[in-house]
Order: structure tokens, then C-alpha cells, then sequence
């Protein structure tokens, strides 16, 4: 953990599995978070808020790409177990896309998160940087899982990904919470601001990979 107390514990049970067949270079990793990390679609300073719509946002691309990308998640303690444990901003839990390298032939997941991260880093490193106290829990989840559940959190329980949640992912983009209880007052004030951010995320979805 780079000279760091860890902080954190991967739980396997609830995470799913990593293809070994299909792997980045370090330095394609790096491309692709110096390329999210500066592009004003993503409101990286607005740390508190949607960064599920961002996680999401951010594998919708990579999807169309045909980028390989997961999704690394942590959760605090107290929120996923009920014990000690807490995160950064005391959120419950924080999520960010992720991407497979491969390290002389061993896969890490990097992580693709400019909101709390100055480089991309392994999920290991991240989720330890965003834990305020002992302990968290970081897990592996396939991109096209949304969010989890309300209730008991399973393996294979997820929301997958849907039209609704992808409204929502472009509200998040424009920098309003739909789901929020004043959500839907913000929704129709800025009606044309999620419009413009709709078709230029489209615009950027369906212009080709920057990846060449």
C-alpha cells in the first residue's frame, strides 16, 4: 500500500471476477484517466455528489470503445457491516470506473477517479485513500451494474444498467441530482443545460475512440 496503514479489505464475496484475456498497459491506463480527468463533461470538483453518474458515464464510453472497464467500489465499515469504519466526506460508500493492467503478466484494476486521486492507482491504493478510519471494504463489480440494491446486498443482486439510470447519469454529468428530494424542481429549471450535456455526451460516445 505504498507506505501506507492499510485501511481497507477487499471482499471477495461480493465482487466479481476479472478477465485475464483482455488487459491494459499502465501507461493506456494513464492516457485514459489524464483524458477523463480534463475533460470539462466531468465536474470532478463536485466530489460529494454523483459519482455513481460519473463512474457510469465513464463506462458507457468505454463500452462503445471497446475498452475493457470494471467498476471498484468501497464501502465504509459501518454502512456495508454494521461495525467501525468510515469514509472520507462521511460518505457510505464511493465508486469509481476502473480499468484491468496487466503488470508483468499479473492484472491489477486501476482506478479512473480524478475526484479523489492525482494519477490513476490500484484499487487497493484508492479505496485505502479514501478511508478516514478503519475499516473499509473495496469490491470488484462488472460495469454494467448501476448501483446496489436498497436492501440486503448480494453478489448478484445489483441494479443493472437501464434507460432510467442513464437519465440519471446524464442529469449527474449536467450537476444535478434527479433522485434527490428537491431533484425534480432542479430538473425542469435546467431543462436545456441536460439537453446540451445529453448530445455532447452522445457526441463524444459516437465519435470514435481518442484511444488510437
Amino acid at each position: 500500500m505504498y507506505g501506507q496503514e492499510a485501511k481497507t479489505y477487499f471482499e471477495y464475496y461480493l465482487s466479481d471476477e476479472i478477465s485475464l484475456n483482455n488487459a491494459l498497459t499502465l501507461q493506456q491506463a494513464n492516457n485514459i484517466f489524464n483524458f477523463f480527468q480534463h475533460h470539462w463533461l466531468f465536474k470532478w470538483s463536485d466530489a460529494h455528489n454523483d459519482c455513481e453518474d460519473r463512474a457510469n458515464a465513464i463506462s458507457i464510453l468505454l463500452d462503445q470503445w471497446r475498452i475493457p472497464n470494471y467498476k471498484g467500489w468501497v464501502f465504509s465499515g459501518y454502512f456495508l457491516k454494521g461495525e467501525q469504519g468510515t469514509l472520507n466526506n462521511m460518505w457510505n460508500y464511493h465508486v469509481a470506473a476502473a480499468v484491468p493492467v496487466n503488470i508483468d503478466n499479473i492484472i491489477h484494476l486501476y482506478i479512473i477517479d480524478p475526484a479523489t486521486l492525482l494519477q490513476t492507482e490500484t484499487i487497493e491504493f484508492w479505496a485505502n485513500n479514501v478511508t478516514e478510519f478503519p475499516y473499509s471494504y473495496y469490491l470488484i463489480k462488472y460495469s454494467n451494474y448501476y448501483i446496489f440494491p436498497a436492501e440486503f446486498i448480494q453478489r448478484d443482486n445489483w441494479h443493472w444498467r437501464d434507460q432510467e439510470n442513464h437519465r440519471w447519469t446524464i442529469e449527474g454529468l449536467a450537476g444535478i441530482n434527479g433522485v434527490a428530494p428537491d431533484g425534480e424542481f432542479y430538473i425542469n429549471a435546467n431543462r436545456k443545460i441536460i439537453e446540451q450535456t445529453r448530445i455532447e455526451f452522445n457526441k463524444l460516445k459516437n465519435g470514435g475512440s481518442p484511444f488510437k
